[in-house]
């Protein structure tokens, strides 16, 4: 049986994240990024469109509305629609730490303010019908670690200073759980975060495949580790127990939802340091059934659809352009989030 929901987007900022445009990566532009996907096919089925990171080389983050009219039509010319968008909030970009003093929280604030006007722009306009607004705390887990409760506590005022911006556009923020992010990188400090925001109507969780496997692991948090270090991926009944334990906690947060693939190793550069490595859909060491693993993250435990997320991403952070510029990619990818939605989908 074919579903409409949820919409199947690929995700542009892989032609950005990682890349240096003096080496032999460089960015790959939005365009190409959007061919890529709207070329994508598998027995019919295409990409419905694809979420974006509001950052130069794709879109400027202070893109006005000549601008943000034509990365419009680049979407609908190619029959894609815009999901989630990913505000620029870390020092590099232009913002700075959730956790910094109150210069660093504004440059912070400032950010997720010109993203909510251009996401609310998009909907405006008629390419965004649904999505969110992703953050994430811009701090790095060594800092957060030198004085954890307070720093919290700071990312935590941050958070909700945030969600009264968000509140005023009429948008919803997701926050990235990612190892890499002080006060983020654990699941139990993930979900201490959300409920000392306590704002669940406009701040939820991005949960992505990928990164959610380590949380399982204890990277940069042993103690909050689900499974042993000497764990047995053979194991499967194990593994389920675990990822039951950690989707139970976070899905009920849970508004964003990134279809990805882990080896169960890490990898990043610069502030994307030791965060979880994605792999190709169909890499043989891979540690997740993708299909059925989503279902737990889109399924509550009596095993009935949540329905929260109108669409779903696939993010591959960290390929090589080589393997992005292989239109197999994307038609590998698309085959497996047809296979989600397959096992998981609804119509209205």
């Amino acid at each position: 049986m074919s579903y409409e929901f949820p919409k199947l987007h690929n995700a542009a900022w892989p032609g950005v994240v990682g890349k240096d445009p003096d080496s032999d990566q460089p960015p790959i532009d939005l365009d190409t990024m959007l061919d890529l996907t709207a070329a994508a096919e598998v027995n019919g089925v295409k990409f419905d469109g694809f979420d974006l990171f509001l950052f130069d080389p794709h879109i400027s983050i202070d893109a006005d509305d000549d601008e943000l009219k034509r990365l419009a039509d680049k979407a609908s010319s190619r029959g894609l629609a815009i999901g989630s968008v990913v505000a620029p909030v870390w020092p590099p970009t232009g913002g700075g730490s959730a956790m910094g003093d109150a210069s660093e929280q504004e440059k912070f604030l400032t950010q997720v303010r010109k993203g909510c006007h251009i996401a609310k722009r998009l909907r405006e306009m008629g390419v965004r019908p649904y999505g969110c607004v992703r953050i994430d705390s811009a701090s790095g887990v060594g800092d957060w670690a030198a004085a954890p409760e307070e720093n919290q506590g700071r990312i935590a005022d941050t958070f909700r200073r945030a969600c009264d911006i968000a509140d005023e556009y009429g948008e919803n923020l997701a926050a990235e759980g990612e190892i890499c992010w002080g006060g983020m990188h654990s699941w139990k400090r993930m979900l201490q975060l959300l409920e000392l925001v306590d704002r669940p109507q406009t701040l939820g969780f991005q949960a992505d495949m990928a990164h959610t496997l380590l949380y399982l692991l204890g990277y940069n948090a042993p103690d909050d580790a689900i499974l042993p270090p000497d764990f047995n991926w053979q194991n499967k009944t194990q593994l389920d127990d675990a990822l039951r334990e950690l989707t139970d906690a976070l899905r009920p947060w849970t508004i964003d939802f990134h279809v990805a693939q882990n080896d169960a190793t890490v990898h990043g550069t610069g502030s994307h340091d030791k965060t979880g490595r994605h792999c190709q859909a169909t890499d043989p060491n891979g540690k997740l059934d993708i299909p059925y693993h989503a279902g737990f993250w889109l399924r509550d435990d009596n095993g009935k659809l949540t329905k929260t997320c109108r669409h779903i991403c696939w993010d591959g952070c960290m390929f090589p352009n080589s393997v992005m510029m292989e239109p197999q990619t994307w038609n590998d990818i698309l085959s497996v989030m047809i296979q989600v939605r397959e096992k998981h989908g609804w119509n209205p």
